[in-house]
């Protein structure tokens, strides 16, 4: 249980660090800071890799949240770093991430409450 708290607060962390990144920005100066962009790939990452190591379980009992898509993108980002589509990393980024965000911190609230 202890390894499912950690990685959920991993992916909660990543989600706000990301967040970070991205508030001075919009997409265009998004798409042309490739600082930025780094952060927020290597932020969307871990929240992909976490995700990946998560129990079958735990992403059983809550099946609204696409962790077979948060899987994959982070397959998408890792394995084809020249070919990225850079809107749809900005979208994951602006929009995806919050989201999920506040899904983990609720699982976190409900199944970890301490």
């Amino acid at each position: 249980m202890r390894r499912e708290r950690l990685l959920l607060e991993d992916i909660v962390s990543a989600a706000d660090q990301v967040a970070e990144f991205a508030a001075s920005q919009t997409q265009e100066t998004f798409e042309a800071n490739r600082m930025v962009r780094s952060a927020v790939v290597h932020q969307l990452t871990v929240i992909g890799e976490a995700v990946a190591r998560l129990p079958q379980e735990l992403r059983d009992r809550h099946p609204n949240i696409p962790w077979a898509d948060i899987k994959g993108f982070r397959n998408i980002v890792v394995h084809n770093y020249f070919g990225i589509d850079w809107p749809e990393v900005w979208r994951a980024a602006t929009k995806d991430a919050p989201l999920l965000r506040d899904e983990v911190a609720e699982i976190l609230r409900l199944e970890f409450p301490d």
